[in-house]
This record gives structure tokens, sequence and C-alpha cells, in this order.
């Protein structure tokens, strides 16, 4: 059979072909700019994977195309970008996948919320409303309480999300969002205040395992930039079974039975309270951290799912492997990348430490304040995430992600 992948995370390509060769399946990636992937498809063998480039944003087109690959079977969409244009196409190709009205759930983070509330998973509902009228205002004020955040019901990577702690942060958030270009609708919630977790889970048929707990380590307020991440986060054994029932439970209040997902959380005092939750594998390095901690290629259970067949992550004993951290590169400074110093001392460093690029010298790099920042990846592993992050953030230090103002020339340019 072939599955064919609607674009793709920015890592994760060279373990899913393997997953797919390794499973006897054909895989086909479709995507606007194969640069996006230059990374991966440059360590890959030639002809190990077909690359299809079209516009992947008209549903139409793609579909024309879908028809026309023999044989297909299934299909891989794993962004948050494409995931309601991945399930229209399932929807139409009669191809396995989750029901679009949940996949749709998902990607509004305000009704998300409200199922939870009504199923007894949140202690607070989203404040939607007219916020510059005044009336509106203090409502939301009433209703979110302080400290509160504004944010993108369909947001990704910590755009359109702004920390208020006082009615003058209010009125400043509310200023600056109503000059942006959502991709949903502003709402506000309250701001649940402890270390942020995400989870990875894998359900099937109803049934969720969780396969492990990241940490979510976070730029100081106000900003929500995500810095670093270790994975499996060591939970005492009765935390970790507690966790995991209430997994089960808010996934199944939003009706997700099949499938990865990374559930984005934080631990309160008072409990956990969902973030957001994401339809698919974590992005950045969580899917290759997942593979080398499980000692598994979790991808293959992707590959299984998107055709219809129980994976069989959901049952094996994982033979474990190393713990696991990344950095996320930022430079001190907006401008045009122009590369990073300090590679060379990785060598020799403990943790078997690697840079991983996300962006291509001459880049414009704007915006220091979400995941749009960050240049590259710093990952390293060790016996526990602790010790893993020490070694990577160590690593980290030792590098510098460089640019020059924008309209300088670089150096040597």
């Amino acid at each position: 059979m072939t599955v064919a992948c609607l674009e793709s995370l920015t890592f994760g390509l060279g373990r899913l072909v393997r997953a797919a060769d390794r499973l006897g399946e054909r895989l086909v990636l479709l995507t606007r700019d194969p640069a996006y992937y230059a990374y991966e498809l440059d360590r890959l063998p030639a002809g190990a994977l077909e690359v299809v480039v079209t516009d992947t944003f008209d549903v139409d087109r793609v579909t024309a195309l879908l028809r026309r690959i023999p044989r297909l079977g299934g299909l891989i969409s794993s962004t948050d970008t494409w995931t309601l244009s991945g399930a229209a196409l399932a929807e139409r190709l009669g191809l396995p996948g989750l029901d679009p009205a949940v996949l749709r759930l998902t990607r509004d983070k305000a009704a998300v919320r409200n199922r939870l509330h009504d199923a007894g998973l949140t202690r607070a509902r989203a404040v939607e409303g007219a916020y510059p009228d005044r009336e509106a205002r203090g409502l939301l004020l009433k209703e979110a309480g302080l400290p509160l955040v504004l944010k993108d019901t369909a947001g990704t990577g910590s755009q359109n999300v702004w920390l208020v702690r006082d009615e003058d942060e209010l009125d400043a958030a509310l200023a600056q969002a109503s000059g942006r270009e959502l991709k949903g609708r502003l709402f506000a919630e309250p701001y649940f205040s402890g270390p942020v977790y995400s989870a990875e889970t894998l359900t099937w048929a109803g049934r969720t395992r969780l396969l492990g707990v990241s940490s979510r380590l976070m730029s100081p307020e106000p900003h929500f930039r995500e810095e670093i991440t270790a994975f499996p986060v060591a939970f005492p054994a009765p935390q970790a079974t507690s966790l995991e029932r209430w997994l089960d439970r808010v996934l199944e209040a939003i009706g997700y039975t099949d499938r990865f997902a990374h559930v984005e959380f934080v631990l309160t005092a008072d409990g956990p309270e969902v973030v957001e939750v994401n339809p698919r594998i974590g992005g950045a390095l969580v899917g290759e951290g997942l593979c080398r901690s499980l000692g598994v290629n979790v991808y293959e259970a992707m590959v299984e799912a998107a055709l219809g067949r129980r994976p069989g992550l959901m049952d094996v004993d994982l033979p474990g492997g190393p713990a696991v951290a990344f950095v996320l590169g930022y430079p001190a400074a907006p401008g045009v990348f122009t590369g990073v110093a300090g590679l060379d001392r990785l060598t020799g460093m403990p943790g078997r430490p690697a840079w991983y690029p996300t962006k291509q010298a001459g880049e414009l790099i704007e915006h220091l304040g979400d995941s749009r920042g960050y240049a590259g990846i710093v990952y390293a592993e060790a016996e526990t995430a602790e010790l893993a992050t020490h070694r990577a953030v160590a690593a980290a230090n030792a590098l510098r992600v460089r640019t020059v103002p924008a309209g300088r020339d670089a150096p040597g340019g």
C-alpha cells in the first residue's frame, strides 16, 4: 500500500521512511517547499522517498493528485497547519482517520476548554467577547480573573499569546491583538501557574497508552517561549498512574479515539490543567526523543494508524534507551541569520550532543518571543532526563546563534 504525507514536521521524515520500509509500505510526501525538509531529505538515500511538489493548501488539487496514486491506503497529516485539510482529504477519499469533527474541535482551544469544563476536567471555561467594549471587558475580568491569558483559538508555536497580570497589560494586549491576523478567534482563560509538561500518548479504539511525559521549560514571563525539553520526566509511580487516568479522561471527553496526541498541561498546586490538545506526535525533536528513549521507532505506529491497523506500539514491551533533552537555539537579537559559532566544541562533550538546524543562512529572524525565533536545536542524552538536561544546556551554552541587522551584509558577504 501507499501512505501519503500531507507535509510533515521539521524532523522525523527519516524515521518515517524507515518505518514504512520495515512495514513494506510505500511513502509519498506532498509539500509546497521541499527546502523546508532539507536536513532530513539530504540524509536519505536517493529514491527512499517520493516527493511531490504541489500547493498543499489547495484541497481540490491535492484530492485529484491523491486519486491518481496507486494503492493509496492512508494519509498522514502531522502538523497543526494542515490538520483540517488532512481531515477533509481523508473524508473525501474514504481513508482511515479520526472523525473530522473531533479534529476541528482540537483546533479550537476555546471549544476544547469548554468541553473539558463540562466534563469536570478544568476549573474554568473560555471567555469570548468583543473585548474593547467596556461591558465585555468587565465580564472578561470577572470570569477569567487576573492573571489571565489571551490567545488565538487556533494559534500555534506560542504565537499570539499574551499574559495579562493587571488592567494596564490587558489594555496593551487587546491593542496588540487588534492589529494581528489571528488564525481563529481571540479568547481568554485563567493563567494556570506551575511547571509546563507535555504528555506523549498513543490512543487506539478509545484506549490510551501514556508513552511518557516531556518537561517544557519556558522563558521568563510575560512570554511563553519554549526553551528546553527533556524526556521522560520521572514522576513517582502513583502520580504517573493518576496522570495516565486523567489523560484518558481528557481524550475521551473530546472524542479522541485513535492515533498520537501531544497534550500540553500545567501541573498546578491543585492538579493538572490542560493548555492544549494537539492531534499529532510532538514537534521539534520530541519524536526523535521518543524513538531513542523508548528504544523503538514510534513512527511505525504512525504508518499503521494511517492504514487503519492497530499499532503494535499499543501492546509492545518497550526496551528503553537513554533519556534525552534538547535546547532551542535563539539568537541574542533579531536580524538575518548568518550561522552558528562553536559547533566544533560539541565534539567530545558528554551526552553525544548534536545540532539540528531549522534555519539556513540568509533567513530573517524577526520574532524572538515565540518559537518562530529559533535557528536550530541542541540535542543531548544521558541516564536520566535531569542529567540529559544538564548536558544539553552545557552544549547549548557553548554555541552562539549569530545574526546581523536586516539590510547589513553578513561578514564576508
